[in-house]
């Protein structure tokens, strides 16, 4: 049996969106994955950790989702920065892949940063950037 491809995903608000999950679908459709889940650290009312409380909480989410579609998934709760929150993490001997989601355009501070582009240049690696929307609190995973 082929090894599985590794695949880093880089989301944060976006973690747990259902545009996140079907990309992840579809890269698994055409082959096993294993996901480490990189969520930047962003605060948000209430999480009184330095954002790092929010982003277990959609990684948690994300993980329970995708678990339950028979793929592998580990989470990371990284720097604020998402640029130094890749470069901690990235080992080009322990991924094949990249994807970073971001919010739409209007909203992304990410896309600002031109971080698609930017992780790309950092890992060596075409990066699929995936538009996602953020899923509400209250919304059931």
């Amino acid at each position: 049996m082929p090894e599985a491809t590794r695949v880093l995903v880089v989301a944060s608000r976006t973690a747990d969106s259902d545009e996140l999950y079907a990309a992840l679908l579809e890269r698994h459709g055409q082959g096993a994955i294993g996901v480490t889940l990189l969520a930047p650290a962003t605060w948000e009312v209430g999480d009184t950790h330095g954002g790092r409380e929010s982003g277990l909480r959609r990684i948690n989410r994300a993980r329970a989702r995708l678990r339950e579609a028979g793929i592998d998934v580990e989470g990371i709760v990284g720097d604020a920065d998402p640029l130094a929150a890749v470069e901690a993490v990235w080992d080009p001997d322990r991924f094949d892949e990249v994807i970073v989601a971001t919010l739409p355009a209007q909203l992304s501070h990410w896309l600002r940063l031109d971080l698609p582009r930017r992780v790309e240049r950092l890992t060596g690696r075409p990066v699929r950037h995936v538009v996602a929307h953020e899923r509400s609190a209250a919304e059931p995973a």
